[in-house]
């Protein structure tokens, strides 16, 4: 059995590393792409990048190691899911992204930059996830569902509730079935908004169906 060279080793236990150090990140979040996935994606474009360079060269050694790009799109679009009101999974596919352009980093043997950039990536999946949450109660978007009996002149009522506790709406539909109204409204605003228009709702008697 043929030895595998020294660098080829260092360069598959170190994209081992730098994918498991990714994937923990994800795994403690619970996403969709976690730990053994990011090891698997750093590896894989190290090794096509590897084996690209052995059967390109001289000519174009990065034959195969430039389509990784695009394969590993069709990763990242597996775990982006459309909501009703938002999409998840765009930073779990911008990680994989990133992850595969490490794997090809250290397949060229650019240690230090790949390293760095592990580095700056944990940085932004640990530290700026607290700016995220800063930002969601400042500015948080959610779906209210309120069915209620209809009245005369008050099948607006919910509509100008939400605009009373300084909320901003940024869809809505009503329907009318029998003597009950369904209202949809998608709404944006401070968090501590949305609990006071929540609990405000929730005291209202006459509502018969309420998901927020």
């Amino acid at each position: 059995m043929q030895q595998l060279p020294n660098d080829i080793l260092l360069k598959l236990v170190a994209s081992i590393m730098v994918g498991g150090m990714i994937g923990l990140e994800r795994e403690l979040r619970s996403k969709s792409a976690g730990f053994r996935t990011m090891i698997l994606i750093c590896l894989g474009a190290t090794l096509f990048t590897i084996f690209s360079a052995m059967l390109g060269a001289p000519g174009s050694p990065d034959r195969i190691a430039s389509n990784v790009v695009v394969g590993v799109g069709f990763l990242g679009a597996g775990v982006i899911f459309r909501g009703e009101t938002r999409i998840s999974g765009i930073t779990t596919a911008a990680t994989i992204w990133l992850t595969a352009a490490l794997g090809i980093g250290i397949g060229v043997g650019c240690y230090a930059l790949s390293l760095a950039g592990a580095v700056l990536v944990l940085v932004v999946l640990f530290i700026f996830s607290g700016m995220d949450r800063i930002i969601d109660t400042i500015n948080q978007v959610r779906e209210y569902k309120i069915v209620f009996p209809y009245e005369e002149n008050q099948q607006h009522k919910y509509e100008d509730l939400i605009n009373k506790f300084g909320l901003t709406i940024k869809a809505r539909s009503q329907s009318k079935t029998g003597n009950m109204i369904k209202g949809i409204w998608t709404v944006k605003g401070m968090e501590r908004k949305h609990h006071a228009f929540i609990e405000r709702v929730l005291a209202d008697n006459s509502v018969a169906e309420f998901d927020f």
